[in-house]
């Protein structure tokens, strides 16, 4: 029985190496390849492969919000590859079928085509139906924040007395000039080793002072940290979309995705209303 396999990965080297190592197994046809994470999700669909070999990290999407973007029915068998073994317990969490390090060992692709040919006689595993639930599950949640979003008013309005204190505008150096930057028109502030980057529309400002230090500085009713390194203006939020192991996906008005990080997502829900996150 043939294996219809698609390759997705943003390295052109990397897809040509396992586009040689899958050609030492007969019954394995490439039907598609794509080097990001949208065009992998457009290719899904047109193609329905049986097998999807999934880049973690690439530009677009990453891996794991190409999973997020399918419905159940359009799920193949996904064994995700990088060269990072960081995102391993995520991959098995999602029902991921393997887990491929770079730089690929044949052998090691070997076993993992062994377990797809076991999948296929079987006619379907429980990682197929974790996948499945896992998908459903997000898909459930992820209505459920958008209606709460979207009957979200503007957030609420700090008193003058609280707001004398804060800073409304900082000083930034543009092309060898000072100039400054309203805060309220900041999207985001994110850490960048002994740097901070001030978002504002298509411009960036860096500064250097810690993450930590320009959070004092912020209106609280307006900001909040949503991750170990990134500060957003909560008045940009344009949706959140539930993602894996409790984590979620802060959608700006502007189109920009953010990392919410399961530490904060409940304390960011709370401030739109949204019952705390389980």
């Amino acid at each position: 029985m043939t294996i219809r396999v698609m390759i997705v990965d943003d390295e052109a080297v990397a897809r040509s190496r396992l586009r040689r190592l899958l050609a030492a197994h007969s019954d394995v046809t490439i039907v598609a390849e794509a080097a990001d994470g949208r065009s992998a999700l457009d290719a899904i669909i047109a193609h329905r492969p049986d097998l999807v070999f999934l880049d973690v990290r690439m530009p677009e999407l990453d891996g794991f919000e190409v999973l997020a973007e399918l419905s159940p029915h359009e799920l193949p068998a996904i064994v995700f590859v990088t060269a990072f073994s960081d995102h391993a317990p995520k991959a098995f969490d999602v029902g991921a079928l393997d887990y491929l390090l770079k730089p690929y060992d044949p052998e090691r692709l070997a076993q993992t085509l062994t377990r797809v040919r076991e999948r296929r006689r079987d006619g379907g595993t429980e990682e197929s139906k974790h996948l499945v639930a896992a998908i459903e599950t997000l898909t459930r949640e992820q209505r459920a924040l958008r209606s709460a979003l979207g009957a979200r008013t503007a957030p609420a309005v700090a008193t003058p007395g609280d707001t004398e204190r804060l800073q409304e505008r900082i000083l930034v150096t543009r092309r060898g000039h000072g100039v400054f930057v309203t805060l309220a028109d900041v999207d985001y502030v994110e850490s960048a080793g002994n740097y901070i980057k001030l978002h504002v529309g298509s411009d960036s400002h860096r500064l250097r002072v810690r993450l930590t230090d320009m959070e004092q500085r912020l209106d609280p009713m307006r900001f909040a940290r949503i991750h170990r390194t990134v500060i957003v203006n909560i008045t940009r939020i344009a949706e959140i979309q539930p993602w894996f192991s409790g984590d979620a996906i802060v959608m700006l008005t502007n189109g920009t995705k953010l990392r919410l990080s399961r530490h904060y997502r409940s304390a960011i829900e709370a401030m739109f209303g949204l019952a705390p996150h389980e």
